[in-house]
């Protein structure tokens, strides 16, 4: 288990991401202005391009991992040994001038490795507190599911809270605070699967997947330097993530879009080949996704598209499938495109 830092670096691109946040504005009725929501691309496509630097030949799960960050929520990596999985979250620790902590999980490793400890001190004659890793911006939890359920559960105040409580004393955990966590879905020995309360405090989950034919002739080409990624050079600081988020939230959603995702929800629940559908939690995860995703696109108003884009990476992880859907070879991705092809979007009522 080790803890590292991001490095303390300038910007890299001829647009600094801190002017721009720094002049956002609002209009006179309090939603962002044109030139606020052209500030805030600007600041998300100079992140998203520093990232892709180290993550070459995958801008969608770049943007969806830094949608993820703005939208205040925590990051779920699923794939293969070796596809850029902890590089994504490293990778975007360092754009930002945040704190970075790395917990390798095992299976004897204990709730006090990821929260910290009491520790008494004979000088004073009281116990102090040490922080563990998860007092970080962005706490990378690599291999989650090899950690037994008890380590597990040690992340769950801080995903669903921002805070930890330890000998009866609740921390506030830093801001911006996420987490990423990866796990490799094709081997199952000595992992602990995830229980379905633990995977509903992930906002998100995407597969990295492999790299095109050229991208990955673009790897073997810049990437025979070892750690790379702390040779980034950070282009935004905590702050401007911080103002990021505070904009999301105010990205204007109309009843009617509103009404599309109880109804996603619905269907979801009523579903044949699902037993366990969206929850209420669920449902607000994909507002707020929905939110960022409409901001990073240039508009300060939630469209269905914004929903149907990242449906998906919000919605699949959350649903427990029936047996007999499973036996058939149905996967959660393909009931969420199902549903949203025949789930009719609001314009259709009106």
């Amino acid at each position: 288990m080790t803890t590292t830092s991001s490095a303390d670096t300038g910007p890299i691109d001829a647009v600094s991401t801190s002017t721009a946040v720094n002049g956002m504005s609002s209009s006179a009725d309090g939603s962002l202005s044109e030139a606020a929501v052209a500030q805030f691309v600007t600041a998300f496509d100079a992140v998203a391009r520093n990232i892709e630097r180290i993550v070459r030949g995958k801008p969608v799960v770049v943007r969806q991992a830094l949608l993820c960050l703005l939208a205040e929520g925590h990051l779920l990596v699923e794939d293969v040994p070796g596809v850029g999985k902890t590089t994504i979250a490293k990778a975007m620790a360092q754009s930002v001038e945040v704190d970075m902590g790395r917990i390798q999980f095992t299976p004897d490793l204990l709730p006090a490795d990821v929260t910290g400890i009491s520790v008494w001190k004979r000088d004073t004659a009281e116990f102090e507190f040490r922080q563990g890793p998860i007092f970080n911006n962005v706490v990378l939890a690599d291999e989650i599911n090899r950690a037994s359920p008890k380590t597990q559960s040690a992340l769950l105040e801080a995903m669903a809270e921002e805070q930890v409580t330890v000998d009866g004393t609740s921390y506030r955990l830093p801001q911006p605070f996420m987490v990423v966590a990866t796990q490799n879905p094709i081997e199952s020995e000595g992992t602990y699967p995830l229980p379905d309360s633990q995977l509903d405090r992930f906002l998100m989950r995407i597969s990295v997947g492999y790299p095109r034919r050229e991208d990955e002739l673009s790897i073997l080409e810049t990437h025979e330097t070892r750690h790379l990624v702390e040779q980034l050079s950070a282009v935004a600081t905590a702050h401007d993530i911080n103002t990021m988020i505070a904009m999301v939230k105010r990205v204007q959603i109309a009843p009617e879009l509103r009404a599309y995702l109880v109804d996603l929800a619905e269907a979801t629940r009523n579903h044949p080949s699902i037993e366990l559908g969206m929850s209420p939690r669920a449902t607000l995860s994909l507002q707020q996704v929905s939110r960022a995703h409409a901001l990073a696109s240039q508009r300060a108003f939630v469209t269905d598209d914004d929903v149907k884009a990242v449906a998906a990476s919000v919605i699949s992880h959350r649903l427990v499938l029936r047996p007999e859907a499973q036996l058939q070879g149905t996967t959660p991705d393909r009931v969420v495109g199902d549903i949203l092809e025949t789930v009719a979007v609001p314009y259709d009522r009106i």
